[in-house]
């Protein structure tokens, strides 16, 4: 059989390049005459800026979201013998991140609407072993934030936001990474906000946890050669701060295509026999994927692949039925709605420079697909 030719891909980083890419030269050009490949001035006015786009006092430039979401958990106090409570869908860099500090992930179920951890069953996960708790704002779409953080005041707990997928979200009206002790991002070249490589950051209010990350993130240090504190090489390099710097300056806007795109597969897709993304009254969604839900997810995938659209399935398995989380004991039954949701999610294409016929010829496939099956 030959290879479907990909008319329209789950993402095409080229397209927006194409567009900025004169930015982009100028931004590096900045850098490399510079010298100056670590730490460095070009990182500290990426951190600024950052930070003042989640709306918090620091940003702390981290090598990748996986070791952003690490170096927070150390720096929050996490160690050997502690828990952390996370939910069942995300990816599994979150829960590595427990394994990492020597501690012990604890799975949560997620509710059914939004697919976020589900508050009401976090407190019967916690011990006196719990440290931390981290929701993840999946796929771009806020947790309910303000019932966890009065539960972590409860139980003296601290609050690690994963907005990985969730740059420019906005709960009650305040940007995502400004409602916790801390949050950690990713800047994965896919992302909402994604960088030319591996790049992460850890944002926050706290001037001692900030203090105290940038010391961790470059060995220990805070003057070179003094190791105060057994540290990581885990800083952000300049020249992907310099292309975060151009990139930032286009996000609103690239985040306003997200949606206006979103929107348009909602008013097409509504009356189809599949379960739509939905946006709670509280939250602006970035709707870093687009998820539907069906219970005839493998064929659909199938069906658009042939007629040339690539779809994703992030993330096909709940993170506490992985082979590497045998030893915990998860089952299927301890997590339902996330191993429900497992099975039938699927991540139509969607990405700013996405043209919105694009977006109706997809839609348009998946009516003929249902249609297909109806006549069946």
């Amino acid at each position: 059989m030959n290879k479907p030719i990909i008319r329209i891909p789950a993402e095409d980083l080229t397209r927006q390049y194409q567009q900025i890419r004169w930015e982009i030269a100028a931004a590096i050009d900045s850098v490399l005459p510079s010298g100056k490949y670590t730490l460095g001035p070009i990182l500290e006015q990426f951190e600024q800026e950052f930070a003042a786009y989640c709306g918090v006092k620091h940003a702390i430039g981290i090598s990748n979201g996986t070791e952003a979401l690490h170096l927070a958990l150390v720096a929050l106090g996490v160690g050997p013998g502690d828990e952390v409570i996370t939910q069942a869908n995300t990816y599994v860099a979150t829960a590595f991140a427990v394994n990492y500090c020597g501690a012990t992930p604890v799975f949560v179920d997620i509710e059914p609407i939004y697919s976020n951890i589900d508050v009401a069953k976090i407190e019967a996960k916690i011990t006196p072993r719990t440290k931390v708790i981290i929701p993840v704002h999946i796929y771009g779409h806020p947790v309910d934030m303000d019932p966890i953080m009065d539960l972590a005041k409860k139980h003296n707990l601290k609050v690690l936001e994963d907005a990985s997928h969730a740059h420019g979200a906005r709960y009650k009206g305040k940007r995502t990474g400004s409602l916790a002790d801390a949050a950690a991002f990713s800047f994965y070249p896919s992302k909402v906000l994604g960088a030319y490589g591996d790049a992460g950051a850890i944002v926050t209010n706290d001037d001692e946890l900030a203090h105290r990350l940038r010391v961790l993130r470059y060995m220990g240090q805070e003057v070179k050669h003094t190791h105060l504190v057994i540290g990581f090489q885990q800083r952000l390099d300049p020249v992907q701060a310099a292309i975060l710097r151009v990139k930032l300056r286009h996000l609103d806007r690239w985040i306003e295509k997200r949606r206006q795109l979103a929107a348009l597969y909602t008013q097409l897709l509504q009356d189809l026999p599949i379960n739509l993304p939905q946006e709670a009254e509280w939250a602006s969604h970035v709707y870093y994927l687009y998820t539907i839900r069906t219970k005839e997810r493998d064929a659909l995938a199938d069906y658009l692949l042939q007629h040339g659209v690539e779809t994703q399935k992030i993330y096909h398995t709940p993170v506490p039925l992985q082979p590497c989380y045998q030893y915990l004991n998860y089952q299927p039954d301890d997590i339902p709605f996330a191993y429900n949701y497992a099975a039938k999610l699927l991540n139509l294409p969607l990405f700013p420079e996405m043209t919105e016929e694009e977006v109706k010829e997809v839609s348009e496939l998946i009516h003929r697909f249902f249609e297909g099956c109806l006549n069946e």
